[in-house]
């Protein structure tokens, strides 16, 4: 199994800001397009948003459009999500992956990092 770390998420204000970080220390991300997932209480998982393998292409889900940024670091082996303008529809556990051909998850979900936007 692959160790997906995510870090980074926490208690914030509606209109706050957050920044999602994710490793891995057995495998790496430079030949695989990354994704940002997330599951809200008592719904399923939703993609959120996608890197390309050398970052040149970018896609979000239409909820965080203009809000979301999504970036990586291949040398660091490292992706990323810049969350600026939080709601409290964005209250979720975060997970990053790798993604196949078919553009599903590849690996196995790590722990996650829960994201509460409360006032």
């Amino acid at each position: 199994q692959v160790p997906l770390v995510e870090s980074g998420g926490g208690l914030d204000q509606p209109g706050g800001s957050l920044r999602l970080s994710c490793t891995a220390s057995l495998l790496t991300f430079n030949p695989y397009d990354m994704a940002w997932f997330r599951q809200a209480p008592g719904k399923g998982r939703e993609f959120v948003a996608r890197i390309t393998s050398i970052g040149d292409s970018t896609d979000y889900t239409s909820s965080v459009k203009g809000r979301f940024t999504i970036s990586r670091d291949n040398f660091k082996n490292a992706v990323y999500l810049q969350m600026n303008n939080l709601n409290p529809e964005d209250t979720a556990v975060y997970y990053c992956n790798a993604l196949n051909a078919a553009r599903t998850p590849l690996w196995s979900w790590g722990q996650g990092t829960q994201v509460t936007v409360s006032s």
